[in-house]
């Protein structure tokens, strides 16, 4: 959302507000973009729910204070949430993006059947809740913007001087970008990695990203992935650069992101190695094949076969011709597919589309 915040405020007729906490990197953010933010919050500082004030009253105050046409709930959670509650606030339209693959269960989906519209981030996204029970007739399916201006290919070397300015020029980098959690499969390429370093010694991984959880089993799982390449004697190779917001920089330094995940819903990091004319390996999962196809844009393994994902990368590594030969591929179908322009467009289509078409009647309990 943030991609097509910036492109939304400016179309005709939209008076944008964003209901988000009021300090912390979004609001940030919103401000540089000279975006209104309205404070409101569901959690603590410390990431339990809040008590009071109810964000039911919040939510009332704030709808009465601004009287938008539309609330618009940007993750799963949140339109969870405005589902639930809908029947206690004011009668406007009410709508949600789904941006996970996750099990819920029958109250939860009926909540979202509440909503006068929902947004999907992929096919596989849409199906997976469609055999949960979503109505069809809710949902619709709007692919992520990618900013081309931001993310594009630009000089290796210069990138690599700056980020990684011990490493030998020989030297093969691979880049993984996200949330260090199980299911990003981080682990499973740390194994691969391994194994690829005993037939090549200049191979160095660089992770992107930084834990969250403070689950025992996460933390553990983030602690195994730096034993793999200590054990080995290859601690040297694991570069952990944590939360960064220079991925563009990254993505330069890089001759291969490595995408593990063994679940993803629409990989925003797919579409930037993309745009970034940065070859790719991942794995065949959730809306993944519908950015790359195998062997014509990208490679893709199943997830969770290290021996796979092994070969995968050591072929990439081996015939970089092949590998920037499938760049300038997936480069063109995200210019083609997930242009920021071509995201805000169908967003606004889908909002007027809600806001002229006959209520749905109220989902009982």
């Amino acid at each position: 959302m943030l991609t097509v915040l910036q492109e939304l405020q400016a179309s005709a007729g939209i008076r944008l507000t964003v209901l988000a906490p009021s300090e912390g990197h979004l609001a940030q953010h919103l401000e540089s973009l000279s975006i209104p933010v309205s404070p409101f919050c569901v959690r603590s500082s410390m990431g339990s729910r809040r008590g009071t004030p109810n964000p039911v009253t919040e939510l009332n105050r704030l709808i009465c204070q601004l009287k938008p046409d539309l609330l618009h709930a940007n993750s799963l959670s949140m339109s969870r949430l405005l589902g639930r509650v809908r029947g206690q606030l004011p009668p406007v339209h009410y709508t949600g993006h789904i941006r996970d693959i996750m099990k819920l269960s029958a109250t939860a989906v009926r909540d979202l059947n509440r909503l006068d519209g929902i947004v999907s981030v992929s096919q596989a996204v849409h199906d997976f809740y469609h055999s949960l029970g979503l109505h069809t007739g809710r949902a619709t399916v709007i692919y992520n913007g990618v900013d081309n201006t931001r993310f594009r290919k630009r000089s290796a070397e210069n990138a690599r001087r700056l980020l990684l300015p011990d490493l030998r020029p020989s030297a093969r980098v691979l880049l993984n970008v996200g949330q260090i959690c199980l299911r990003k499969g981080q682990l499973d390429l740390a194994q691969a990695v391994i194994r690829c370093l005993q037939t090549s010694d200049d191979i160095h991984l660089v992770l992107v990203g930084r834990r969250y959880s403070e689950k025992p089993e996460t933390v553990a799982y983030e602690q195994a992935i730096a034993d793999v390449f200590a054990s080995s004697g290859r601690a040297q190779h694991l570069h952990h650069a944590g939360y960064c917001t220079n991925v563009e920089q990254w993505m330069n330094a890089a001759d291969l992101l490595v995408h593990s995940a063994r679940q993803e819903p629409l990989g925003r990091v797919l579409l930037e190695a993309a745009a970034s004319e940065l070859p790719i390996v991942a794995t065949d999962v959730g809306g993944t094949p519908e950015i790359l196809q195998d062997q014509h844009s990208g490679r893709l393994v199943p997830a969770g076969d290290i021996d796979a994902l092994t070969r995968c990368i050591q072929h990439a590594l081996d015939n970089p011709l092949q590998g920037q030969s499938f760049a300038i591929v997936a480069l063109d179908r995200v210019k083609q597919a997930f242009g920021i322009t071509r995201a805000c467009s169908a967003l606004l289509e889908f909002w007027q589309t809600v806001q002229h078409r006959q209520r749905f009647p109220e989902v009982k309990d």
